[in-house]
């Protein structure tokens, strides 16, 4: 069982023997997370971004227990109740009528497994919180207009240089650059080509108050639960955010533009990754326009305006009242997704420069686990750290860091390839063997609540369902990463503190 949230944060972070330099590149979720669980043990924290200005696009975002309650310990729970909402369950409902084929109850029953509940807010919201906590420290410096253009390795003190010319060394190098990592094709040694999943996401948010005002509607506000609309490739997520003032949407469905190289094309397989051994040059196209399309249709944006024409037209035959919340829609984010497979490491071969978050290991949405997989790495990086007392130690840390999250996170990926097939079957035998599992899933934990069992005794283990799969929600959110790094300290830490 992970530890209460409100164990002493002191003891997974405490004073660094040896305080680092560190430079941070990037200033997500990610970053900033790493950035107060570094700072919290006294290392010197540089966050360099290239933005302009802080902030963050987007819209709502699942706040899972594995990390509600590090932010919990982390002293943030009268802000995530204020801004974030709790879902009483998750519904799965046809596409074309809204019929519901499953239903697992979340609320009390999280609270009761897990000790914390799960949230829904509002990535902006997120990033504010996170971004207030690290900057809080007096031993971090944020830096805008940071634009990092190149990697210089060091086997003790690694360099990068910004497109203004000025170089930074630091004894520490972390690459917190998404999806688009710079730090990652240095890592390596390579420029690593991500490869399509033919899926793009449309997202928006709709006012509760307008919703409020519908009947076919208010019931979506007034009982807030995450839907699942499910169609034929495509499928629509639904939750309230910002205390119900918001309901937020995001819409699965084909790139339409995208245009795949044969050998780039998306397995059919959800437990294999996306091969990404292959990259696309002029050679396989037929001409420069052509290449020039497909290269477009494989840039990673997730700022990128979308057509709400487009939108409306491509959820045409969902149930009336996703054609209703469409209209209500006066613009919209798209969102190409891409897949990586798993890296063979996250640490440069000779120099101090170590990844995280998505910058090593991209997660598609479907298992809404992508920034919690980077605080989880952030929170390991920082228990970890806390305890150097010697520069003979960074890289032996830095690889136990990596053997502890690598295995987490590559079955997360799979976790979330799975969801993907799952809710995208076209209609008919797979689809029908998909509601009927979710149905007896449901039906299973609606018998035990009868019977005043509230955790639940029904494994439904495999189910289509994977929320209502009892032994993958206690993998999933009862991991505690602070204790994982704890636990190899005190397993581990005294043959390192000879070196």
């Amino acid at each position: 069982m992970p530890s209460s949230p409100q164990s002493s944060q002191a003891s997974a972070y405490p004073p660094a023997p040896l305080p680092l330099s560190i430079i941070i590149i990037g200033c997500g979720l990610g970053g900033l997370a790493a950035a107060h669980t570094l700072a919290s043990s006294g290392h010197k924290v540089t966050i360099l971004e290239a933005a302009e200005k802080i902030g963050e696009v987007g819209a709502g975002i699942q706040v899972t227990p594995n990390v509600v309650r590090l932010l919990l310990r982390w002293g943030l729970g009268e802000e995530l109740e204020r801004v974030a909402v709790e879902p009483e369950a998750v519904v799965f409902r046809r596409y074309e009528n809204g019929e519901i084929v499953g239903r697992t109850k979340w609320g009390e029953n999280m609270r009761k497994e897990f000790g914390v509940p799960y949230y829904h807010i509002h990535r902006a919201d997120y990033h504010t919180m996170l971004s207030r906590l690290a900057l809080s420290h007096p031993h971090v410096t944020l830096r805008l207009s940071s634009l990092v253009t190149s990697h210089t390795s060091h086997p003790t003190t690694p360099s990068i240089t910004l497109s203004s010319g000025e170089v930074l060394s630091a004894d520490l190098i972390i690459g917190a650059d998404g999806i688009k990592s710079l730090t990652r094709n240095i890592v390596v040694g390579r420029k690593d080509q991500a490869s399509p999943t033919g899926d793009a996401a449309y997202r928006a948010t709709i006012s509760a108050e307008k919703m409020m005002e519908d009947e076919e509607l208010r019931g979506l506000i007034e009982r807030p639960e995450m839907t699942a609309w499910m169609g034929p490739r495509r499928h629509i997520m639904g939750y309230c955010i910002r205390g119900r003032r918001e309901y937020n949407l995001v819409m699965l469905h084909p790139a339409r533009d995208a245009v795949f190289a044969p050998s780039t094309l998306p397995s059919n397989n959800p437990s294999n990754p996306s091969s990404d051994s292959s990259e696309a040059t002029g050679d396989s196209f037929k001409n420069k326009a052509e290449q020039r399309k497909a290269e477009k249709a494989r840039e990673e944006s997730w700022t990128a305006k979308g057509s709400v024409e487009e939108m409306r037209a491509e959820f045409a035959d969902f149930e009336p009242r996703i054609k209703k919340m469409l209209s209500f829609i006066p613009s919209t984010l798209v969102w190409k997704l891409f897949d990586r497979a798993p890296l063979p490491n996250w640490i440069h071969p000779s120099s101090p420069i170590v990844l995280i978050g998505d910058a090593c290991h991209p997660m598609l949405p479907y298992r809404a686990q992508g920034a919690a997989m980077a605080i989880e790495d952030a929170a390991v990086l920082g228990v970890l750290l806390s305890r150097i007392s010697s520069k003979a130690q960074l890289r032996p840390l830095l690889q136990a860091y990596f053997e502890l999250r690598v295995g987490r996170t590559s079955e997360t990926q799979k976790s979330s390839r799975l969801n993907q097939w799952i809710f995208h079957l076209e209609d008919g035998e797979e689809q029908r063997e998909r509601d009927r599992q979710m149905r007896k899933a449901m039906e299973d934990d609606e018998a035990e609540e009868r019977e005043g069992n509230i955790v639940g005794k029904g494994g439904n283990e495999g189910n289509m369902n994977q929320w209502a799969d009892k032994r993958k929600n206690g993998e999933q959110f009862g991991y505690d990463a602070e204790e994982v790094g704890k636990r190899w300290w005190r397993e581990h830490g005294g043959a390192l503190a000879r070196l």
